[in-house]
């Protein structure tokens, strides 16, 4: 196996409506291919990844060398064994430090490419969620992935009142200094830009039995720049006083 940590912006595979735009798997294929010393150090003439995140989303993707490990890894995501744990920054703060959505999962009849909940037609989808940190107005919640649907936390946190940071499709706004910070002053000339202003979605860990000896094996990212920077100016600004 072979595990990378993706950054956000990047597509995993080819974009349907986009075909011509740059994605994890060209660009490793075009390495493979080419030899590169990365792949070559490692004997590489085969690289498919086992599983996806959306196009926003960092961190930990998990990647075959072979296919008959494809195959295994294909048959472990197939049965919801992985434990797939993120990490969310949202507006708002849950009723309940820990809760659990469950609410089927289908494509919006109205606008393509995005998610809804729709109990009659869609599809089984769970997700469990508690606090690590809260602020004034924000949350940093852990994420776990019960079941594996296409924009399942960000559908399910938004059906909870609780939209990610910078997730404009679903309703969440980036996040500004200037929000943050008292009197704050730009430079003249100078632009704002957003503290976080993609989907603050973290892939931060992913557990499972290794395919080969069984055992198992715990693959973690640390978090991004973005999110750090972030959560460094929440810390300082945007604490909740300690009754």
């Amino acid at each position: 196996m072979l595990v990378l940590d993706k950054p956000a912006g990047l597509p995993v595979s080819p974009d349907r409506d986009d075909p011509q735009r740059s994605n994890l798997m060209k660009l490793l294929h075009a390495a493979v291919a080419g030899a590169k010393p990365w792949a070559r150090e490692r004997g590489l003439n085969y690289l498919m990844n086992a599983h996806r995140l959306d196009v926003e989303t960092s961190g930990v993707i998990l990647l075959a060398k072979d296919k008959p490990t494809l195959i295994a890894l294909a048959n472990l995501f197939g049965t919801e064994k992985p434990l797939r744990t993120h990490v969310a920054l949202v507006w708002n703060t849950p009723a309940e430090d820990k809760f659990e959505v469950d609410a089927r999962l289908a494509p919006h009849p109205a606008r393509p490419g995005l998610m809804c909940v729709n109990p009659q037609n869609g599809k089984q989808a769970k997700t469990g969620f508690e606090t690590l940190e809260k602020f004034s107005g924000y949350t940093l919640l852990r994420c776990e992935l019960l079941t594996a649907r296409t924009h399942q936390i960000r559908v399910h946190l938004r059906h909870a009142g609780l939209a990610i940071v910078g997730d404009q499709l679903y309703g969440g706004k980036p996040l500004w200094l200037s929000r943050l910070k008292p009197n704050y002053r730009l430079k003249p000339g100078r632009e704002e830009r957003p503290l976080i202003s993609r989907v603050a979605l973290h892939a931060e860990e992913l557990t499972l039995p290794h395919p080969v000896t069984g055992r198992t094996v715990t693959i973690t990212a640390p978090w991004p720049k973005d999110l750090k920077v972030a959560l460094k100016y929440l810390r300082q600004f945007a604490l909740q006083p300690r009754l």
